[in-house]
């Protein structure tokens, strides 16, 4: 089977890739290298450095492709009520190009990586059932690019599903972006012996997945023939922690001693995130391998053999006033 993984260098996107290598598939994808390392990649990935966005080269690099996982995206929801152009441009133009290139190409099915942020301030957990209700940019070209999807694949005679992950965690994963990743950020931060930031009280929660536990549950959307037009949150239902936790587990790692700084709460920042695993637990078999303290530890590992890194402004801020963040116009980080 030949899978093609857009973001394929980011995230998500690598693991997968890593996974399907293993199982001796053929494995392609693209990634700008915005969002993701190119040393992510593993040398038998054919790679092709370039945006979603760009229909002629997905269109053309999309032949003779079975199954399309589109993971590629400016995962910023914070970020996307201060850039909204930025996002949704990426979010929406990007997986239309990814959707229609495809199914110019016949590809047999595509699977969908979206995100909990589909539903908004809906009273958690959250269901597969329950009706979305995006409350910022991020969200909202999501689940615009879910319709796309159904529609597309409906027209075209397209198999298709739809992962939610949730709030995934572990190595590979960018840790000098300022914009998104709390748990990499803060590790990346103390490393250097300087304070982590916590937006409003801290008391957000959050169910944080490690993402070797993710894996397998995609893995079945996208090669199990008996599961279609199904979306799922893929994801534990506990690990449910509050970012001031999240710190003291980091900090106790790490021995570090400094408090973090405080800073007012970001707008349209959802309070408490967590979905249900119960679908996911019925059909797809997950279950919680790895706690959270595993998941750091992978973190911690990671950033220490990379390195530290300064801070990487990549995004552009779209919207300055009294809501943006003073750690973003002035580059705190």
């Amino acid at each position: 089977m030949h899978i093609f993984i857009t973001g394929v260098a980011g995230f998500l996107g690598s693991h997968l890739a890593d996974y399907y290598l293993n199982k001796k598939f053929k494995v392609s994808g693209n990634d700008n290298l915005i969002g993701g390392y190119r040393d992510n990649v593993d040398p038998k990935v054919n790679f092709y450095n370039f945006d979603c966005e760009d229909f002629l080269r997905m269109d053309k690099v999309l032949k003779d492709v079975d199954v399309v996982i589109h993971a590629a995206a400016y995962a910023h929801e914070g970020l996307s009520v201060f850039s909204p152009h930025l996002i949704c441009k990426n979010i929406i133009s990007g997986s239309t190009s990814v959707f229609s290139a495809a199914a110019n190409n016949k590809v047999k099915r595509i699977v969908f990586c979206s995100s909990m942020a589909r539903y908004g301030n809906l009273k958690p957990p959250f269901k597969e059932k329950d009706e979305p209700s995006p409350i910022d940019p991020y969200g909202i070209s999501k689940l615009a690019a879910e319709k796309i999807l159904v529609n597309i694949c409906e027209v075209h005679n397209i198999e298709y599903n739809i992962a939610i992950p949730h709030n995934i965690i572990g190595s590979k994963q960018r840790y000098d972006d300022p914009f998104r990743n709390v748990a990499s950020i803060m590790v990346n931060l103390m490393l250097q012996n300087k304070q982590p930031i916590i937006y409003g009280d801290g008391e957000q929660k959050r169910s944080f997945s490690d993402i070797s536990d993710c894996i397998f549950c995609i893995d079945k959307l996208v090669t199990d023939k008996n599961i279609k037009s199904e979306i799922f949150n893929i994801g534990p239902d506990d690990n449910y922690v509050s970012i001031n936790e999240l710190y003291k587990l980091i900090s106790n790692k790490l021995k570090f001693n400094k408090e973090p700084r405080y800073f007012p709460d970001r707008t349209n920042e959802v309070k408490y995130a967590n979905c249900s695993a119960e679908k996911s637990k019925n059909i797809l078999g997950y279950k919680k391998i790895k706690n959270i303290n595993e998941s750091l530890d992978d973190i911690i590992d990671y950033i220490k053999k990379r390195g530290v890194k300064e801070f990487s402004y990549d995004y552009d801020l779209e919207i300055f006033n009294e809501k943006t963040p003073e750690t973003w116009k002035k580059r705190i980080f």
